[in-house]
Order: C-alpha cells, then sequence, then structure tokens
C-alpha cells in the first residue's frame, strides 16, 4: 500500500495574549510619545520656563512621570535647564529642527546678510529668541585681522545684547514685560542690569528704530541690531558686531545700513 503522503505540521497557535501585548507596547509607546509633546508645548507656552513640579500638576501627570521623560528629552538637547534655578525651557535641538524647516528662507537671508557685511566690511550675525537669551543662527565673518565672531548655536542673555535688546522692544511693544528681570547679571560694568534701565533702554530703541550694545556683553565689543519682522512669531534679528574701536563715531553709519538690510531681509521673508 502506498503511504498517505505526510502532512506539513500545522503552525503552533498564537500564544494567549501575545496580540494584546504587541498592541499595548505599541499604545504605551504612543502615550509617551503624546506626553513627550505635552511637555514641550507647556515650556513653549512659558517665557520663564517651567519645573517638574509645574508640568506635573498643569498636566495631571505623575512627577514620576515627568522626571523620566523631561530626563529624556534633555539628553536629547529638546530641553535645557535655565542657568539659574529648576525652571526648563526649549533646547537647541529645537532651534535647530526650526531652523532646518525654515532652511530655505534662511538660506535666503544669508545673501543679503553676506550683502550686508560686505558693505560695512563687518561680521554680520541672524539670531532667534531662545527662553530669555538669544541664539546664534547664522554668521557672515567678515575678513578683518580684528573680529567680533560668536558660535553659530551659542546664545546671549537678552539684556545684554544688541539683538536680545531688539527682541525684548518687540515683545515690550505686545505687552510681554516678563523677560524684564527685575536684576540681571553685569557681564560687563556697561551692562544694563535693573528693570528700569531696560525699560529707558527700550524707549530709546523704539525711537531709534535699532538697538545697540555699547560694551555691555564683551568689554571692547560693541554692536547694532534690529528685528527683520516686529510680527513674527518668533522674531529673528540681524546684528552686526565689531571691536569697539570701529563702532563709536559710526553710529548714524550702521544705523542706516542695518535698517536699509532690514528693508531688504523683510522683502526676501515675503518671497520666500
Amino acid at each position: 500500500m502506498t503511504p498517505a503522503p505526510a502532512r506539513a505540521a500545522a503552525a503552533p497557535p498564537p500564544r494567549a495574549g501575545a496580540e494584546a501585548t504587541t498592541y499595548g507596547a505599541a499604545a504605551n509607546g504612543i502615550q509617551v510619545i503624546a506626553r513627550a509633546a505635552d511637555i514641550l508645548r507647556a515650556v513653549a507656552r512659558e517665557p520663564g520656563g517651567a519645573s517638574q513640579a509645574e508640568l506635573a500638576e498643569r498636566l495631571g501627570l505623575a512627577r514620576t512621570t515627568v522626571h523620566r521623560i523631561v530626563g529624556a528629552l534633555e539628553s536629547e538637547g529638546m530641553l535645557r535647564l535655565a542657568r539659574v534655578g529648576s525652571r526648563y525651557r526649549l533646547g537647541p535641538e529645537i532651534v535647530r529642527m526650526a531652523a532646518a524647516v525654515n532652511r530655505d528662507s534662511l538660506a535666503t537671508l544669508h545673501t543679503a546678510l553676506a550683502e550686508l557685511s560686505r558693505g560695512l566690511g563687518e561680521t554680520v550675525d541672524l539670531s532667534v529668541l531662545d527662553g530669555d537669551s538669544v541664539r546664534f543662527l547664522d554668521q557672515v565673518v567678515a575678513p578683518n585681522r580684528l573680529q567680533a565672531v560668536s558660535a553659530v548655536g551659542e546664545t546671549f542673555p537678552l539684556h545684554s545684547c544688541a539683538p536680545g535688546k531688539a527682541i525684548l522692544d518687540v515683545l515690550a511693544q505686545r505687552g510681554r514685560t516678563d523677560l524684564l528681570p527685575a536684576r540681571a547679571a553685569a557681564l560687563t560694568a556697561n551692562t544694563l542690569t535693573t528693570s528700569a534701565a531696560l525699560r529707558r533702554e527700550l524707549r530709546q530703541i523704539r525711537q531709534a528704530g535699532v538697538a545697540y550694545d555699547r560694551e555691555e556683553h564683551t568689554e571692547g565689543i560693541c554692536a547694532v541690531a534690529v528685528v527683520i519682522d516686529p510680527s513674527a512669531d518668533a522674531p529673528l534679528a540681524v546684528s552686526v558686531p565689531m571691536p569697539a574701536q570701529r563702532f563709536y563715531g559710526r553710529e548714524a553709519e550702521l544705523r542706516a545700513a542695518i535698517l536699509d538690510a532690514r528693508t531688504d531681509l523683510l522683502a526676501r521673508l515675503d518671497e520666500s
């Protein structure tokens, strides 16, 4: 008798609960991502940053959960601790991601920055608000033996530099005075350290249309700056830093040049 052909062994049935376990892991991962996004949004809404305890209370999450997610976001550069205290602000990676989204616009602006640099023979910077600081996004370095150069990605406190004060003025006009410190750190003998002094400075900025840094962040370095589009959600500032010896006596020339450049930069933003 011819033996019957052997049948392939049937695949073992799935273990009970395996599908549910896989689904549960995926759902848990999605929940973590959603909570991380909620934390980032909550921090973004707070100009002065937020502590872990405040985030837990506002989002209705356990402190251990917030601690774990905040730690992961900080390690990825999406959150950073403020210089003083235990409050978190958006980190440099968020700024880099935002810059990547607007890379075409930044490339368009770079051409105008280079033209301003050639016209004045000085370094030109582009910066954006980052918490209570400005972060430098782009730079054109002039070929001078004596230069004023800051690294792209570096941050300066708002109160101590020309682009920071230009942005502060725009925010103050929107009613945002929360970033004016009652007492700020003195980086040089010229740094404006009180809210009253900064308010007087903002009135002068509004009148002149530009902001100046007269050796307030670094001794021997001055700058002029202006916000490109005061109506933008995230104002960009263009600034021209230089050694003090090439600044004093040129304020009117620098003001006229940077205001002309602002018109060009704004037009390029509108076209991009």
